[in-house]
């Protein structure tokens, strides 16, 4: 099996990826970092998402397991202490493969080819210096204007993140849906939006167009994007899905509530 490690390359996260590399190969793994089939992330959540973008391009066939050097994560869920458990496990082959949805982002523009992302926790757009105007449409038919500082699109395992603390829903991460959330909608006697997330479907999109010609600034997940010349930005659920390793249950509910609820 091969095998590459991203870390967050602080002095922890590197000892660990030196310990993980020697250990793997002892047991005859190959280190290959241009086509891993197991990618183990050293870090946090964040790592994971930057070790997601560098093998996106290889999702059928590569899958994901992260060690945790901070807080316990969402995505990297062993502890340090755990690294030589870890490790027998890959030797072994002793997991499953669990698949989570995806967002697609897909921007259009007028003079130019369209652009297309992929997105594991969210992606956001917003104005850089006014008011974001933006007719969302959903299915093809229009629902409302939105004004406001911008907009979030997440997926259900990004849920837990920005869309979070924007006040948007948490979503188990194997339901095929993605979700709209408001960032500081403007609603008056004048201007009116829904005021709730939207949680759609996967046979369901959602497309925003511009009324305004103007920059936008756009995020998907940590990678930031200016975006000009655009004619619409379209969501939909990913065809393409993120594979995670799993060598135990992932009581999902249960990190919500070590996260969010729990006393230390």
């Amino acid at each position: 099996m091969k095998f590459s490690i991203q870390s967050r390359r602080d002095a922890q996260s590197n000892e660990l990826m030196e310990l993980a590399k020697t250990y793997l190969q002892d047991f005859g793994l190959t280190y290959d970092e241009e086509t891993p089939e197991i990618v183990v992330s050293i870090g946090g959540d964040g790592t994971l998402l930057h070790a997601f973008h560098r093998y996106s391009h290889l999702l059928d066939q590569v899958a994901f397991v992260g060690i945790h050097t901070g807080h316990l994560g969402f995505y990297a869920d062993w502890k340090p202490s755990e690294l030589e458990k870890l490790v027998l496990s890959i030797a072994k082959k002793d997991f499953n493969v669990v698949e989570y949805p995806l967002l697609e982002v897909r921007v259009e523009h007028h003079n130019a080819e369209s652009n297309t992302y992929l997105a594991l926790n969210e992606a956001t757009v917003k104005s850089p210096d006014v008011t974001l105007v933006m007719d969302v449409e959903l299915n093809g038919n229009q629902f409302e204007r939105f004004r406001g500082d911008g907009l979030c699109v997440s997926t259900p395992s990004g849920s837990t993140a920005y869309n979070k603390a924007l006040g948007g829903a948490i979503i188990h991460p194997t339901l095929a849906a993605l979700q709209v959330t408001e960032i500081a909608s403007i609603n008056n006697r004048v201007f009116r939006t829904v005021g709730s997330p939207l949680i759609l479907p996967a046979h369901h999109h959602c497309v925003l167009r511009p009324v305004n010609e103007q920059n936008f600034n756009m995020t998907v997940d940590h990678l930031q994007i200016t975006q000009g010349d655009v004619k619409a930005i379209a969501f939909n659920v990913a065809n393409e899905r993120v594979r995670f390793a799993r060598f135990r249950p992932f009581p999902f509910w249960e990190r919500v509530h070590e996260s969010f609820v729990a006393n230390e």
